[in-house]
């Protein structure tokens, strides 16, 4: 029997019994589509997050925190709190800026303070960095939208547009040129106090968006390091970013491991790469998972399909039964019920 004929009788067949064919197919198309779906959002997600979490970091850089156990902190950016009694100093930037391929370092000290202008306040971290190094490393990100950053220590705050447009909706807390005080609460006496410290306000950045680790953010206050180690009162800071050469593989593990011999191994250095490989790293497990999850109903759907052949074939015995009478061989027989199979799982693919 031609394969013409075979493909010929198995569609004839399939048009006789519309409705279980249809729904069978239907079954493969919610199996193909459930897999194409869940992976197009898995990976849609992974390459936005990538995409805000680039803009939020300088492949060029590495970030050297306390200790050797550093986690991803809240607003403002950054790496948070280590267990380790040992702490970093802002003179300690002088140390790795003598470290070979490093161009430039800046610490970074943050505390969660008050923002209040007149009778409007708003919550965020106040950010101490050396504007000059700041700007060199993110100079795309670290650009005023209003006003002007000045390099001077004795230079204003620079507002991220969230900390002086909180709501987004014209209700501005401050702007350039307005002068405001920074509340920060000492917990480190019994009891604690208040620490007021007044500032005008000399830029707001342009919006950033994206996710921000140590790099500018909307939703933080920035105030030359030196200033902030008269308000917080301390010679130590939270992390240092430090800006490399090259930002190849046997660079950024060079600087790596002379920085950790520098401190005695009582820092913990991260690369902005590694972070970002792990991350996707990570989605590329959730990806695997999400599309077994899919193939577990595209395997429901071709159980279904076996299932309505087999029933197909108690039905049609008799036809069987005369088809061999007429001369037609078991393989001409197999061949239209595994064409019936191949139509209706080629067309819900097609369809899903």
């Amino acid at each position: 029997m031609k394969f013409s004929d075979v493909f010929s009788y198995a569609f004839g067949a399939i048009r006789l019994r519309k409705l279980r064919a249809g729904l069978t197919t239907l079954g493969i198309v919610i199996g193909i589509a459930a897999i194409v779906a869940l992976l197009a959002i898995s990976q849609g997600l992974q390459v936005t997050i990538t995409d805000q979490l680039q803009s939020g970091f300088a492949t060029d850089t590495l970030v050297v925190s306390p200790g050797r156990s550093g986690e991803f902190s809240g607003l403002g950016g950054g790496f948070g709190g280590s267990s380790s009694d040992f702490s970093l100093l802002v003179t300690d930037a002088q140390i790795i800026n003598q470290i070979d391929n490093v161009v430039t370092s800046t610490p970074i000290l943050q505390k969660l303070c008050i923002i209040q202008s007149g009778d409007q306040s708003v919550i965020t971290y106040v950010v101490g960095v050396d504007f000059d190094v700041y700007s060199e490393m993110y100079s795309s990100t670290f650009v005023a939208g209003s006003g002007e950053i000045s390099f001077s220590p004795d230079a204003g705050a620079v507002f991220g547009k969230r900390v002086s447009d909180p709501y987004q909706n014209g209700t501005i807390v401050a702007t350039a040129g307005d002068a405001v005080e920074l509340i920060w609460t000492n917990t480190t006496v019994r009891p604690p106090e208040n620490v007021t410290y007044s500032v005008a306000v000399d830029a707001v950045l342009e919006e950033i968006g994206g996710l921000s680790i140590v790099s500018p953010s909307d939703s933080a206050v920035y105030i030359p390091i030196s200033q902030a180690q008269t308000f917080f009162g301390t010679e130590e800071c939270d992390r240092i970013i430090v800006k490399i050469a090259s930002e190849d593989a046997e660079t950024i593990d060079a600087v790596t491991e002379a920085i950790e011999e520098a401190f005695g191994d009582q820092v913990s250095v991260s690369s902005s790469t590694a972070i970002l490989n792990i991350i996707s790293s990570v989605f590329s497990t959730i990806e695997l998972f999400l599309a077994g999850i899919a193939a577990i109903s595209l395997l429901v759907a071709g159980i279904g399909i076996m299932n309505i052949m087999i029933v197909s074939l108690m039905e049609r015995t008799r036809e069987i039964g005369i088809l061999k009478a007429l001369g037609m061989k078991s393989r001409s027989v197999l061949a239209i019920f595994i064409s019936e199979a191949v139509i209706v799982g080629l067309l819900g693919a097609v369809l899903g």
